[in-house]
């Protein structure tokens, strides 16, 4: 039997790896934006993607799983695509071993890409923290004494300071 089915399903994965990685580029590019809305759009159309990639996932392992079958070799485990180039016939070697190249550098750009939007959400929960702690008004440490010689512990302070 051909990997005809296994290649078709690797194709679907890279397709839908792609789309998430264009996606994270364009997440980047929101983040140094401050486009929180944006953001928020962005967030569900990678889940979306990442079901999507799980079910397919799924697929591939079936299939691999039913290739190896053919050529009577059974594992326990879903099979790994190394396990599949290993036992295939030369021609869907070539075949199979591109995909997963193909594939690999894919994932490790696409994990790349999610670190530095990782670093960028930080920095940026960073930068707001930082505004909130200036905004906060600073607590006077002083205490004075009253005439009788009681100290006045300082008032507590909310973030806002209102008269009703």
């Amino acid at each position: 039997m051909s990997a005809t089915t296994l290649i078709a399903t690797l194709e679907k994965l890279y397709k839908l790896n792609k789309s998430l990685f264009d996606l994270s580029v364009k997440k980047t590019d929101v983040i140094k934006g401050g486009d929180m809305e944006g953001l928020d759009h962005l967030l569900k159309d990678e889940q979306k993607h990442i079901a999507a990639i799980n079910m397919v996932e799924n697929d591939r392992q079936r299939e691999s799983a039913e290739y190896l079958r053919t050529m009577d070799l059974l594992t326990e485990e879903p099979p790994t695509l190394s396990q599949c180039i290993e036992y295939s016939p030369p021609g869907d070697q070539a075949v199979l071993r591109d995909w997963q190249i193909k594939l690999t550098e894919l994932v490790s750009l696409l994990k790349e890409r999610n670190e530095l939007n990782q670093k960028l959400v930080y920095q940026s929960l960073q930068f707001v923290n930082m505004n909130l702690s200036a905004m906060q008004p600073q607590d006077r440490q002083s205490t004075y004494s009253r005439p009788n010689g009681e100290k006045k512990a300082p008032a507590q302070r909310s973030i806002f300071d209102s008269q009703a």
